[in-house]
């Protein structure tokens, strides 16, 4: 039986040093809604024809994003590496984005607001996009999955 969607994620706390409550929340959100709604199908063969659901763990390694991917009984499946040179404009893009929209929702007008969340959206669309693509071949994920998955790659990143 196939049930390909996540069911749990950790992020590595040892790779996120820093992050104000503005960034908790944000991740906060992101679990919730990726655990709430997902696609999640990776496309290499597991023992025993195991198809889902799964455990993911997300952490940065030199520079390579590592997402641990387990069985529903915690038994390790695969270990998948993505070099994350592409995302590093993606991601500080973002970072510089999402500092506008907090300081916009604290002093500016609705209309002002707006238009730095419509900025917001699409560099994460396009980073989502980015993301599809890189697992390609690898991971079938849809695109608001690729999207809750950037946000958390994006809070392993910061430094503080």
């Amino acid at each position: 039986m196939s049930d390909p969607r996540i069911i749990a994620v950790d992020l590595d706390e040892k790779t996120i040093l820093w992050r104000n409550a503005d960034v908790e929340q944000e991740r906060r959100i992101a679990i919730f809604d990726l655990l709430e709604s997902n696609h999640f199908r990776p496309l290499r063969p597991y023992p025993e024809d195991y198809a889902g659901p799964f455990r993911i763990a997300l952490a940065t390694e030199e520079g390579r994003l590592a997402i641990d991917i387990k069985a529903e009984n915690g038994e390790r499946l695969e270990t998948l590496v993505l070099g994350m040179a592409r995302f590093r404009r993606p991601i500080r893009d973002y970072f510089a984005i999402c500092d506008s929209y907090f300081q916009a929702i604290r002093a500016s007008t609705p209309q002002q607001i707006e238009t730095v969340d419509m900025a917001r959206r699409g560099i994460h669309n396009d980073a989502a996009e980015l993301l599809k693509e890189r697992l390609e071949g690898k991971i079938d994920v849809d695109f608001d999955t690729a999207r809750r998955l950037f946000t958390l790659i994006c809070v392993l990143h910061i430094r503080g």
